[in-house]
């Protein structure tokens, strides 16, 4: 059974496929309005979710299927002790395809090894999340006409930022590609990630604390919200959280079709003015999470159909 729990479970070739359906639900959504009629998507949720978990609801509705919801673990009978994995085997009694997200890394893992249907990761506390890469590379795409020979800053909190280490691991696989690391020292990407990704696939990167500095090099800014739930320590996240707050005035001396990402909800990292400045592409990135998720559910339930 096909799931997909790290986007390194997709080749680049499966990627552009996917890409291409999903360029394709945006020019024909006509032609997909009935592609899953008769299925139906499981939501478990057991991590607080807006934008992740009503995209894959959007996503299954426009493809004529149906969801059930599971929105918080305190609904759930995990509650009252379930395991993972016999949460995976019972909603493979009731549902064809199941989207998770859950603040343990490594259950959707576990959910993917015991459930009979396919698994999507939503997103597994500060590990992987996925479908939001998946958004994050049509955006790239639709803004910049490829993947290749392109210099990413990454901005914020790149110590739990799942979808920062799910995009850097996708990234490492194109040429040309130069990575800028920029956050607190506390806040620095896991070394893990240095050395198994960045370092493994010879991908050039530098690290720094000052935004300004090398903002006139990025074709792409990818900012995040320092996160609250990561912290232990409540005065660290107090001291940290407004490390980096892009204006538009830090934006004089960004390049002109420079991409500004960001994989939501911002709390004051990005100033409101910034959303109308052309270069803005996070509500993109929304949109784009939706039309990648469509195309997604098409692929697992196909293969799984065979």
């Amino acid at each position: 059974m096909r799931s997909l729990i790290d986007i390194r479970d997709l080749s680049t070739q499966e990627i552009d496929e996917l890409i291409k359906t999903a360029c394709d639900i945006i020019e024909n959504p006509e032609k997909y309005s009935e592609k899953c009629r008769g299925k139906k998507l499981a939501t478990l949720f057991f991590e607080p979710s807006t934008r992740t978990r009503l995209s894959f609801e959007a996503a299954m509705y426009e493809l004529g299927g149906n969801v059930l919801s599971v929105s918080s673990g305190s609904s759930s009978s995990a509650a009252k002790g379930e395991s993972v994995a016999d949460t995976a085997k019972t909603v493979s009694c009731y549902a064809d395809i199941i989207a998770m997200r859950h603040p343990k890394e490594g259950a959707p893992f576990v959910a993917a090894a015991n459930a009979t249907i396919p698994v999507i990761n939503a997103g597994d506390g500060g590990h992987n999340h996925p479908t939001q890469t998946l958004a994050d590379l049509l955006t790239i795409y639709r803004e910049k006409g490829g993947f290749n020979n392109l210099t990413i800053g990454f901005c914020g909190d790149l110590k739990f930022g799942r979808t920062v280490h799910s995009l850097i691991s996708a990234m490492s696989r194109y040429t040309g590609i130069k990575i800028v690391l920029i956050s607190p020292l506390e806040l620095k990407l896991p070394s893990y990630i240095k050395k198994d990704v960045l370092k493994k696939n010879g991908i050039p990167y530098s690290q720094t604390t000052d935004l300004l500095s090398v903002m006139p090099e990025l074709d792409i800014l990818y900012m995040t919200r320092v996160q609250r739930e990561r912290f232990f320590n409540e005065e660290d996240y107090l001291r940290l959280k407004d490390s980096y707050i892009l204006d538009v005035k830090k934006l004089e001396t960004a390049k002109p079709d420079l991409c500004v990402m960001h994989p939501l909800p911002r709390v004051n990292e990005i100033s409101v003015a910034v959303d109308s400045d052309p270069r803005a592409c996070y509500f993109k990135q929304v949109l784009n999470g939706k039309y990648m998720r469509m195309a997604l559910i098409l692929k697992l339930l196909e293969e799984a159909e065979k």
